[in-house]
This record gives C-alpha cells, structure tokens and sequence, in this order.
C-alpha cells in the first residue's frame, strides 16, 4: 500500500462521476511517479452522492445526525472508480461501480446511538453498511456491497481481464463466503466465466 496527497476538493461544475474518475486517475498516476517498477498499480476513489451533494466524512456528531437523518428512507449512490496502471505498457483501465443504496427508515434514537459509538466518524456518507446500527433496507440493495463496504471486487477483476490478468480464485464465491452477502451482480459484472 501507498498513501498518495492529492487535493479531494471537486473542481467547478465538476460532477460526482467526474470527480471520482478524475481523483483516482490522478492517486494512480502519482503513485506510478514514486514507483518505478514493472508492475500493475491500482488506485481508487470513493463517493457518496445524495441527489447532487458530496457527502464526506461528518465533522462531527452534529453533521453525523444531519446526514443520517437526510438519507433516512430514501436512496442515494455510492460511487467509485477504480484506475490501474501497468506500468509495462503504460496502458490506463478505469472501471466504476456505482450502486444505489436503500436507507430504511430508522429512528433518532437509533442514529444518536450510533453517533454516541463513533461508528459514523470515519464513513463517507456517516455510516458503514457492515455496521451493527444496519441503515441500509438489504431486503432492497440489489447492488455490490464490497463497493458500499470498501472496494468493488467484482469491478477489479473486470479491469484487470483488460490488462491481461486473470485471478487464481473464484472472486465472487470468495467476495460472498467473506461479507456473507447473496450477491445479485456478479454474473452481469463478469458474465459467465467468473
């Protein structure tokens, strides 16, 4: 792993799609500077988008409530791109998973519960879908939960077929046995040959 500086703030008019896509291009390129090798690197960048806010990491627990209550009962997008680089040939593939994302409909105790646990303090958007306060209504997420929990697994692989590497493992038994989560998108992300 190598953390990368780059300047996160959206550029004007600059939409969500953009900004992810341009954030992880630029953390790849970066990286490829300080790492002279002949390897793939991989560098990504996340979103969480409601309607056309950004939403970041709460400043505070005040922020925290104010995002959590927004999202309650509604959808909003979780957006990322994922940029890989091989060095080798100096050849660019970006692929982006951008699931929408169902809240159900909690309540403020709830929500100030898990601000009084910390829990929604380092999450984009104040929350984490793994967490034990269980915002998101699963009964209706039809989307890749690796992306709402972390990195699009599924999305990487595709990526990495077009530079020419193919996993050793089954990705998405391995993806669902880890998160104990029925994925739904697998087959259409990598067809039948996973």
């Amino acid at each position: 792993m190598c953390p990368v500086e780059v300047d996160e703030l959206p550029q004007h008019d600059e939409t969500a799609e953009e900004l992810v896509k341009r954030l992880a291009l630029t953390k790849v390129r970066t990286a490829a500077m300080d790492h002279d090798t002949s390897s793939i690197l991989l560098a990504a960048d996340t979103v969480v988008v409601d309607g056309r806010r950004l939403l970041g990491k709460p400043s505070d627990g005040v922020e925290a409530r104010e995002m959590l209550w927004d999202l309650r009962g509604r959808r909003h997008r979780v957006l990322t791109t994922l940029a890989l680089l091989d060095q080798r040939t100096n050849l660019e593939v970006l692929e982006t998973c951008e699931p929408s994302v169902p809240m159900r409909e909690y309540t403020m105790d709830e929500v100030d519960a898990y601000i009084t646990s910390g829990g929604p303090m380092d999450k984009a958007g104040g929350y984490g879908i793994q967490d034990t306060f269980s915002p998101v209504a699963m009964e209706d997420f039809r989307g890749c939960y690796a992306n709402v929990m972390g990195l699009p697994l599924c999305h990487l692989v595709r990526a990495m077929r077009r530079l020419g590497q193919f996993p050793s493992i089954h990705v998405p038994e391995a993806c669902q046995a880890n998160l104990g989560y029925d994925c739904f998108i697998h087959r259409e992300i990598l067809g039948d040959q996973v």
